[in-house]
C-alpha cells in the first residue's frame, strides 16, 4: 500500500487497539489516573463510559500493562454471558478448575476460597470488563453479589466497567440501583478536542516511523476534525483512506482533496448521529479486505484524472 510511499514503517492508523500508539493526551490520561487512584483506594466498582471508537478498549489494555505485580487481573471481553457463564469465565480467569462445578453454591465456595487465598497473599484482584453494556441484566446483578465477597475491612475483589452509554442509562431502572449505588467513580471519555488534534495524529505517524513532521496540512485537519467529531476510530479510518488517496493522488502530504475523498467515501461514519456499530465494522472490513488483496489504488483513485 502507502508505507513504502510515505516512509512508514506500519500503518499508523490501524482500527487495532494496540498500546504501542497510546496517545497521552489529557482525557485519556484523566481517565487512566481516575482508574488507577481508585484501584489503588480499593473501590468495589469503577466504570468508564464512551462512545463507540472513543478508544475505551486501548485504554482498557493500557491499564492492564499499568497495573503492577500485586494484581491478578481477570480479563472478560465478550461479556455476553448469562450468570452462570459469568461466573465460569471469572474461575477460567483465575485458573480454578470449573468443568466438574455446575451449581452457583459451589462456584461460589470455590471463588471466595480462591479470592481468600490470594488476598491472603497480598494479591490484589481486578476483574475487567470490556463492553459491559453487553451483559444482561441478570448478570450484572451477579457481578453485584460477587462484589460481597470481602473480608471484615476489604473487598477480595474489585470491578471496572468499560462500556457505550447505554449501560448508564440501563443501571437507572429500579431493579438496578444497588449496583448503581456501589459504583464510586465514574468517568466519561470525552472525543477529542480539536485542539489535540495534530498531537494525536503526529504522534500516531511518529509511532509508525514517520520523521517529517505532519502529513496532514491545516485544511485537512479542520475537515477531518469536522467530520470525526473527535472520535478516535473515525479519525483512523479517514486518515487511512486519506492517505491511500494522497498515494493514488502521487502527492506526498495529505490535503483538502485527499481528505475530502476519504470523507465522501465514509459517508455513513462522518454524519452527525452516534455510530452504528454495524457501520463500524463494515469500514473495518473495507480496511481490512482492500490490505488482503492488495487493492491497486491507482486505478480506485482514477476519478482524479
Amino acid at each position: 500500500m502507502y508505507l513504502d510511499y510515505f516512509q512508514l514503517t506500519k500503518p499508523p492508523f490501524s482500527l487495532t487497539p494496540n498500546t504501542a500508539f497510546y496517545c497521552d493526551l489529557p482525557n485519556h490520561q484523566a481517565a487512566l489516573n481516575v482508574l488507577l487512584f481508585s484501584l489503588n483506594s480499593g473501590e468495589g466498582f469503577i466504570k468508564i463510559i464512551g462512545e463507540v471508537g472513543s478508544g475505551k478498549t486501548l485504554l482498557c489494555r493500557k491499564l492492564l500493562n499499568a497495573l503492577g505485580d500485586n494484581c491478578i487481573t481477570a480479563y472478560i471481553p465478550n461479556p455476553d454471558l448469562n450468570s452462570n457463564g459469568l461466573r465460569k469465565a471469572l474461575m477460567n480467569e483465575l485458573g480454578i478448575e470449573s468443568a466438574q462445578h455446575d451449581d452457583q453454591t459451589t462456584i461460589l465456595a470455590l471463588l471466595n476460597e480462591k479470592l481468600t487465598t490470594l488476598h491472603a497473599e497480598g494479591k490484589q484482584v481486578v476483574v475487567i470488563v470490556d463492553e459491559a453494556q453487553a451483559l444482561p441484566d441478570q448478570s450484572l446483578e451477579t457481578l453485584r453479589l460477587l462484589s460481597n465477597l470481602e473480608t471484615e475491612s476489604e473487598k477480595l475483589l474489585q470491578i471496572v466497567l468499560f462500556a457505550q452509554p447505554e449501560l448508564t442509562f440501563r443501571l437507572k431502572q429500579h431493579k438496578l440501583r444497588q449496583l448503581n449505588q456501589r459504583i464510586t467513580f465514574s468517568y466519561y471519555l470525552n472525543p477529542l478536542a480539536p485542539t489535540d488534534l495534530d498531537a494525536y495524529l503526529c504522534h500516531r505517524l511518529t509511532i509508525a516511523g514517520y520523521t517529517k513532521g505532519s502529513l496532514f496540512d491545516a485544511k485537512a485537519q479542520k475537515m477531518l476534525y469536522k467530520a470525526s467529531q473527535g472520535i478516535p476510530r473515525i479519525i483512523n479510518i479517514l486518515c487511512h483512506k486519506a492517505l491511500l488517496a494522497a498515494y493514488g493522488q502521487g502527492q506526498r502530504r495529505v490535503g483538502r482533496k485527499a481528505m475530502l475523498r476519504a470523507i465522501k467515501d465514509s459517508q455513513d461514519l462522518t454524519l452527525k448521529k452516534p455510530i452504528d456499530n454495524n457501520t463500524i465494522l463494515a469500514m473495518t472490513t473495507w480496511v481490512a479486505v482492500a490490505a488482503a488483496l492488495g487493492v491497486s489504488f491507482m486505478h480506485y483513485f482514477h476519478f482524479i484524472k
